[in-house]
């Protein structure tokens, strides 16, 4: 094994500490849910234990390398095994010439785990992305305290003493309530105030700004969500909707007169049996209740399920004595050994050899054996996420599962879900360090898809303020902004490197567009990669995400997406395990029997369509005029319409089938990004990409050539006859490779993650885990670290940089 000394000490002293003394501190450290007190560690200082923990067993190994048992494969698979080590120093691999082994193909491609990379992207990853080996990372385990133990209204951040404050608790101590209101202040002519999602006349939970049916009733936690409480006027129109008076409460609700469309007082089973009359404008909306009338408590949606060490309060994890961070990941000094995270193991404990009483725990120093890149998760103040997921008004809002009555996982098909599966698989990782020095990335986790969804949820969050003048987009840049001045008070990383090797994510439909301009020099994580090269302005046709009017002293004049730095990556689709039996992406090209294909709104020449003529920046609409298969409001086809060419807004029964039976499907922006790219991918189709200077996932880094087609805007009449250029063969190879690539475009670890979760807590796993978990190929995930470990050793920036010596466990020609 290897350690860190404090001071030298021989062998023979060791082995006789080790015979009577360290074998007491490794079993009294291992079996207990505690780190011994400190006079323990003044007895014994500077012991060292090591841990590595597999499937098949535990093993402790002694400082004189002595184990109780023999060596089993870890869980890691990063030592080697027999009791024999692997010294993480030594780099056997030869000097190769990359361009010479790994020669690229006639798209100017290098394939690399089944995926046509960009020549250099391909060629590096392939020579030394497959030959890094793991190296000695320490990792600190915090001992800090925090004040009053934040009042038992908080977690304690161990690595800064800080409190993490429950929703409606603030303070240094989490000490101080907080009064978060329902309701604007109300006037004579809105009594209620101005409509917010939160407005409530019932009774409000200032903890949270939400509303429930409150004392008196005979369902005092059944939520009156937004419509539920207020006055239903009939449609001012025939055929129009109804519509609601936010300035008169409907008293109906709260009565217990079963001929009336009562709520707070309604019986579930009599309302099942009809016996009684409910509104049905009242629902189930919050997160943690289900069934038409609340009555089950199941599980709420958290990050990473609190990873087994907290319970879950409506998306804000309470962790267990021992443990902090937004997931409940991070142990402390207090935590158990055994119960350590995979990505902290196989591990050896270093005791410090000085132990400061002054009023904080002892931090430890845990040696890993890991493999770059490295990422440190910043743990922001629950702000940024955790509250953001535990006051949501709509349980499907910014989450990419929720529980039902059984607590069995139901997938959303929120494409915003990306942003929290790739937190989850981050925090999970192997990748992972607690070492911010050692660390080659930072990401910084604002879960800016709630604030998408949540921006009118209530007063406290609501985008009304002067500042923003009712643009969700420059609420946004604020969080963003708040983000950024902690961690460059909180911590030493930013001014290393001036925020170059830090990660945002920006979920929203034009991504990065009104990223702070304090932050552009990091590296954006995107749906939406508009160089702004063309559309070099806001192309949303929703006013309220508009970044156009953001003043250039908060945004600065950085375009939405720089191709050198940042990254697109795909949005999130539900596990569709119909289309996993059938296999779709794999139908081969004689049942594909649809030339092109494209399902979608079409704007404002056909029915029930947006009305916004700016929508799709009028792309969708051009291709409509001229290939359309759905008669538009004045009866007509596109003018070059085909017998096999389906273009129309018409949502086919099967959607997933149609595109599984066509050869070439069009991905066309909506109102900013759109998931068209992903469905054609995931059901092995080629991709036809019409939106000019705006990038599709990995599009920087893959070779698009080699499986997809993009169009120019101005070339769209000549659409067909560009598609049908294209011979068999080069068709069936640009078919070959998408349904070698399309795992890459599916959140498969994020899936497993879960599957494991739920084997844990309901001891089996659905259909779905078990076909997913067979799923082999890399993923979203797996290709964003690769995507990550080229840019560590091949950003021009990085060569620049007077960098502290590093362990990177690559051949020689890989490194700068």
């Amino acid at each position: 094994m290897f350690s860190i000394q404090k001071r030298r000490r021989s062998w023979s002293t060791v082995a006789a500490v080790a015979s009577i003394v360290t074998l007491v501190s490794v079993v009294h450290l291992f079996l207990y849910p505690v780190v011994p007190s400190l006079d323990y560690f003044r007895q014994f200082q500077n012991s060292c234990i090591s841990i590595n923990r597999s499937s098949e067993g535990e093993q402790i190994i002694l400082k004189n390398g002595k184990s109780t048992e023999g060596l089993q494969k870890n869980a890691t698979g990063i030592l080697s095994t027999e009791g024999s080590e692997r010294n993480l120093d030594t780099n056997p691999m030869p000097m190769i010439d990359l361009n010479d082994k790994f020669p690229v193909d006639l798209y100017n491609a290098v394939v690399y785990r089944g995926a046509p990379w960009k020549a250099e992207v391909g060629q590096w990853l392939a020579g030394c992305e497959s030959n890094t080996s793991a190296v000695k990372v320490v990792e600190q385990i915090g001992g800090k305290s925090c004040r009053n133990d934040c009042s038992g209204q908080g977690i304690c951040n161990r690595e800064l003493g800080q409190c993490r404050c429950f929703h409606g608790f603030t303070g240094e101590e989490c000490a101080e309530r907080q009064e978060l209101s329902c309701n604007y202040p109300g006037s004579k002519e809105q009594p209620f105030g101005h409509w917010v999602v939160s407005i409530c006349p019932a009774y409000c939970d200032t903890t949270r700004a939400m509303c429930f049916c409150g004392e008196g009733t005979k369902y005092p936690n059944r939520p009156v969500a937004e419509a539920c409480g207020f006055t239903i006027n009939p449609p001012s129109e025939p055929g129009g909707a109804p519509v609601t008076d936010f300035t008169k409460a409907d008293l109906d609700v709260f009565t217990t007169n079963g001929s009336k469309r009562g709520w707070c007082n309604v019986h579930p089973a009599e309302a099942y049996a009809s016996k009684v009359l409910f509104k049905e404008e009242c629902d189930c909306k919050y997160d943690g209740l289900w069934g038409r009338f609340c009555e089950v408590s199941v599980l709420s949606t958290c990050i990473n399920q609190c990873s087994s060490h907290g319970l879950c309060r409506g998306g804000f994890c309470q962790c267990d004595s021992g443990w902090f961070g937004a997931d409940c990941s991070v142990p402390s000094v207090l935590s158990s050994i055994r119960e350590w995270p995979l990505w902290l193991r196989p591990v050896q404990v270093n005791v410090p050899e000085n132990v400061n009483n002054g009023g904080n725990l002892v931090n430890l120093d845990a040696i890993v054996g890991k493999k770059r890149p490295l990422i440190y998760v910043y743990d922001l103040p629950p702000d940024f996420n955790s509250l953001l997921l535990k006051g949501r008004h709509f349980k499907l809002q910014c989450v990419n599962r929720i529980y039902d009555l059984r607590n069995a996982t139901v997938w959303t098909d929120q494409l915003y879900g990306a942003q929290m599966a790739l937190y989850e698989s981050m925090l999970a990782s192997l990748h992972r360090t607690l070492n911010g020095e050692e660390a080659d990335f930072f990401f910084v986790p604002v879960l800016d898809s709630c604030i998408i969804t949540r921006a009118d949820d209530a007063p406290h969050l609501s985008m009304q303020e002067h500042i923003h003048g009712g643009l969700r987009s420059s609420l946004t840049l604020e969080f963003y902004k708040k983000a950024y001045d902690h961690i460059i008070t909180q911590y030493p990383y930013w001014n290393r490197s001036s925020g170059k090797d830090h990660i945002w994510f920006f979920s929203w439909d034009e991504g990065a567009c009104y990223a702070p301009k304090e932050i552009w020099n990091s590296t954006m994580l995107v749906h939406w990669g508009n160089t702004n090269s063309k559309h070099n302005h806001s192309t949303t046709a929703y006013w309220g995400d508009n970044w156009d009017p953001i003043s250039s002293d908060r945004r600065g004049n950085h375009p939405c997406f720089d191709p050198d730095k940042d990254l697109v990556l795909p949005a999130w689709k539900r596990p569709d395990e119909g289309s996993l039996n059938a296999k779709h992406w794999s139908r081969p090209r004689e049942k594909r029997k649809t030339f092109f294909y494209f399902n979608g709104n079409l704007g404002p020449a056909y029915e029930n369509a947006r009305p916004e003529a700016t929508y799709s920046m009028g792309i969708r609409q051009k291709v409509a005029e001229e290939f359309g298969s759905t008669p538009n409001k004045e009866g007509k086809l596109g003018k070059q319409h085909a017998e096999d060419v389906v273009v129309t807004p018409l949502r086919a029964g099967n959607y997933h089938e149609e595109l599984a039976s066509s050869v070439f499907c069009g991905v066309m922006p909506g109102d900013g990004w759109s998931g068209r790219m992903e469905d054609s991918i995931l059901q092995g189709c080629i991709p036809v990409v019409i939106q000019d200077g705006i990038y599709l996932p990995y599009e920087n880094f893959l070779n698009y050539e080699s499986f997809a087609v993009r169009i120019h805007e101005d070339e769209i009449p000549d659409l067909l006859n560009i598609l049908r250029s294209f011979n068999e063969t080069e068709i069936e190879f640009k078919l070959a490779n998408v349904k070698k690539i399309w795992q890459r475009f599916l959140y498969r670890d994020s899936v497993v993650l879960e599957a494991e979760r739920q084997k844990a807590v309901r001891g089996s796993v659905e259909d779905w885990g078990l076909k997913f978990s067979q799923l082999e190929e890399d993923d979203v995930f797996a290709t964003f670290i690769q995507v990550l470990h080229y840019k560590l050793h091949n950003d021009p920036w990085r060569r620049q940089l007077l960098l502290q010596k590093k362990e990177y466990g690559l051949p020689k020609e890989c490194l700068i």
